[in-house]
């Protein structure tokens, strides 16, 4: 599906901020800003960890020509995979009603499955990041590719002097730029979004297309 554009795109997005603000008030017990249901256009959502998380995956479907928020699809950062029991209630078959997606890490893999079951969520999907979705976007592109847009942003000198702590001694370079990204706050989701938007389509990591091809 095109990416709608003007008017139609930024109504789409400030749907998807209505959206993501009114189930997260939900979800801590509250009634969401003003007690407003979400549209009806929404047709399906994605659980995800953490805003990183998001951050990609959104960055991703538009650099894929994608508009997810055009779509009917929502992206949900629910603040850790121990909240997605709570999340898959009220969006799910005993809430809402809505078509549901997951992208995890492998360890968190159970939290989903146990609470996609409890609701009967019998026609979600998950998509599984080995250890987490930084990993997979490191290794799509290679470090090589990671470092130039390290460079590009800035850090290249946080970067080298990181990889001479004695800490890293031993870890692969992979591994190394992965503990990097996550070493000061924010850095996560802006290098979330960074490396999502610097993929070629034949190189997009599989949990990700996998779950850009299912929605």
């Amino acid at each position: 599906m095109p990416w709608v554009v003007g008017v139609a795109q930024n109504r789409a997005m400030v749907d998807m901020g209505a959206f993501r603000d009114t189930v997260g008030g939900r979800a801590a017990g509250g009634d969401g800003p003003g007690g407003r249901e979400p549209g009806p256009e929404v047709r399906g959502v994605v659980l995800v960890e953490g805003p990183s998380d998001l951050a990609a995956l959104e960055a991703l479907a538009v650099r894929l020509g994608r508009g997810l928020a055009a779509e009917g699809v929502r992206v949900v950062s629910m603040g850790g995979a121990m909240n997605v029991g709570r999340y898959a209630e009220l969006l799910g078959p005993p809430g809402l009603g809505l078509r549901i997606a997951g992208l995890c890490d492998e360890q968190e893999r159970p939290f989903y499955d146990r609470a996609l079951d409890r609701v009967g969520a019998r026609d979600a999907e998950v998509f599984v990041c080995v250890k987490d979705l930084e990993e997979e976007l490191i290794r799509a592109l290679g470090v090589s590719r990671v470092e130039e847009i390290v460079e590009a942003e800035g850090d290249l000198v946080p970067w080298q002097t990181f990889t001479r702590q004695p800490a890293q001694r031993g870890r692969g370079r992979e591994q190394q730029m992965r503990r990097f990204l996550g070493t000061k706050k924010g850095r996560k989701i802006r290098y979330g979004e960074l490396l999502a938007q610097a993929l070629e389509p034949g190189s997009v990591p599989a949990p990700l297309d996998a779950l850009l091809g299912w929605l």
